[in-house]
C-alpha cells in the first residue's frame, strides 16, 4: 500500500477542516488500495461533538460498502484517535489504524491509554506514521493562528 499517498489525502482533508475553523484532522479509509471513506473534523462547523474525522470516514465507508463491518480496511488519520473514535474503530472492525501525530491529551493508541490493548472483541493493528512531521505542522499552524491576536484586537 502507498501509505504516504493515503496520509497525504488525510492531510488535504485536515486542511479543509482548518479552513472551516475546525481542528485540522482528516481521515481516509482504504480497502484493496482504494479510498472508500473520507472524513474531516466538523465539530465547529456542525456544532456536533461527534463530528470527528474518523467517525465521518467510518460513516462514509459504511454507506459506500453497505455494511457496518469494515473488515479488510485500513484507517489513516492525521492525529491519534480519541476514546470515542477508538470505540468506533473497534465497532467497525477495522483491521489497521495508521495515525500521524500523537495526542497527549486524548490519544487512545498509547498516549493516554491504549484502548486497542484492552479486552474488546476486536483489536486493530496500530502504526504511527507516515508523515508525522506534516501532521504535526498543520496542527501547530492552526493553534498558533488561534493564539495570535486578530487585527481588531491589537492596541
Amino acid at each position: 500500500m502507498d501509505h504516504q499517498r493515503y496520509m497525504r489525502r488525510a492531510l488535504e482533508l485536515a486542511a479543509q477542516a482548518a479552513e472551516h475553523g475546525d481542528v485540522p484532522v482528516g481521515c481516509v479509509i482504504v480497502r484493496d488500495g482504494e479510498i472508500i471513506g473520507e472524513g474531516r473534523n466538523r465539530r465547529e462547523e456542525r456544532g456536533d461533538a461527534t463530528a470527528h474525522a474518523e467517525l465521518e470516514a467510518i460513516r462514509d465507508a459504511c454507506r459506500r460498502t453497505g455494511s457496518w463491518r469494515l473488515h479488510g480496511c485500513a484507517l489513516y488519520v492525521t492525529m491519534e484517535p480519541c476514546p470515542m473514535c477508538a470505540g468506533g474503530i473497534v465497532n467497525a472492525r477495522l483491521d489497521e489504524v495508521r495515525y500521524g501525530v500523537r495526542d497527549g491529551k486524548a490519544g487512545c493508541c498509547g498516549s493516554v491509554i491504549d484502548l486497542f490493548q484492552e479486552g474488546f472483541n476486536h483489536r486493530p493493528r496500530v502504526y504511527r506514521g507516515p508523515l508525522e512531521g506534516e501532521c504535526e505542522e498543520i496542527l501547530q499552524q492552526f493553534f498558533r493562528g488561534l493564539r495570535e491576536p486578530r487585527p481588531e484586537e491589537k492596541i
